[in-house]
């Protein structure tokens, strides 16, 4: 994973691991997390924010303009081990001082790290908070759901068949409400508050990187690894020509120099996968997109014109592939903006992509 796509999950490792390290080492501990937001928010729902016994920070929950009230807030918990929901307002003088446009509101939930010492002292245990960690560290999806009223926490597996992904033996979901919760959020990869029996808990998806395989390292590949880097993406460029996959061409990205059905076969695509070829050589494409076709990834696109797509499509049938596959094949690739240059090429590929992953008309 490139630098700036794993800058995010970096942070949120980050700031559960000095919790578990304080913790660890006699200290209290408090977490304080995103809730909600309303308006203008710097910090989305799920951000987190470790407060240690002396005050120290780790993580954000806002620009900088309610962490101090937050850390307050965070002492007093550890005081008490009563955690609490927390409604901080914005204002449009305030929010413009912290970089935002406008102001608007933010509910953070804060609690104790440790074991529960009372119904009324619950807490979140290190035992989950662990959890969590390795699942992030091992790439097993699955969802914290956290009660807002101060109960109990449960790591649930994500195991929904849309998307498909790998079945991670946390806790097993018994409950109609909670595995309807924990699909949806898994769907829309986002933190949310949902009733669940009358109560509001937080549902938290961590989720493995999206992912971007591109076959070819050509010219327009260059500003698409960047670009889709920028937007999130894990970017693997696969290409056997030496020549061209070098690290001098695509600084900080992973390279995979083999023939690109191997290199699929190994890279394995999800549902969180898309696969751009961009070579023109048949010789390299077609492998490549016969090997993504027989996977779940949600995105399958190739460069060239109409007539070599059409070509393409032709070739690929004549090879077995059916009609059904086929017809999730995207090309020419890209939407159509009028792109000329690679990076304009690059754009209107990410833009088609981004619009598949997330539902959006232009996608089709």
């Amino acid at each position: 994973m490139n630098e700036t796509a794993s800058r995010a999950t970096h942070d949120l490792d980050a700031v559960v691991a000095q919790a578990l390290a304080w913790r660890a080492a006699g200290r209290k501990v408090a977490l304080a997390t995103v809730a909600r937001t309303w308006g203008s928010s710097p910090r989305p729902a799920g951000s987190k924010l470790a407060v240690s016994d002396a005050g120290e920070l780790v993580g954000s929950v806002s620009g900088g303009c309610i962490e101090g009230a937050v850390a307050q807030e965070a002492l007093e918990v550890m005081a008490s081990g009563v955690s609490r929901v927390v409604d901080f307002g914005v204002s449009d003088e305030t929010a413009w001082e912290v970089g935002l446009a406008c102001g608007g509101r933010v509910e953070v939930f804060v609690e104790a790290v440790g074991e529960p010492v009372d119904e009324a002292r619950r807490g979140v245990s290190p035992a989950v908070l662990a959890e969590l960690l390795d699942a992030r560290r091992t790439g097993r999806p699955v969802v914290l759901v956290t009660p807002l009223d101060g109960g109990a926490h449960r790591l649930v597996a994500l195991s929904t068949a849309e998307p498909p992904v790998q079945q991670a033996p946390v806790q097993p979901v018994q409950n109609d409400e909670i595995a309807a919760a924990v699909a949806a959020v898994g769907r829309r990869d986002q933190a949310e508050v949902i009733e669940v029996g009358g109560r509001a808990c937080l549902f938290e998806p961590q989720l493995p990187a999206r992912r971007l395989i591109i076959v070819g390292a050509v010219h327009v590949a260059q500003p698409l690894a960047e670009m889709a880097g920028l937007a999130g993406f894990a970017v693997t460029i696969v290409d056997p020509r030496r020549a061209f996959a070098t690290a001098a061409r695509f600084p900080g990205q992973a390279l995979v120099v083999r023939w690109p059905d191997a290199a699929l076969a190994e890279l394995a695509p999800d549902a969180r996968t898309a696969v751009v070829t961009l070579t023109h050589d048949p010789k390299l494409d077609d492998p490549a997109l016969v090997a993504a076709l027989a996977t779940p990834a949600f995105y399958v696109g190739c460069l060239g014109s109409q007539k070599t797509h059409a070509a393409r499509r032709t070739r690929l049938g004549a090879g077995g592939i059916a009609e059904p596959a086929l017809a999730r094949l995207r090309g020419p690739v890209g939407l159509r903006i009028g792109a000329r240059t690679p990076a304009e090429i690059a754009v209107s590929i990410l833009a088609e992509i981004v619009a598949a992953l997330r539902g959006a008309a232009g996608a089709a």
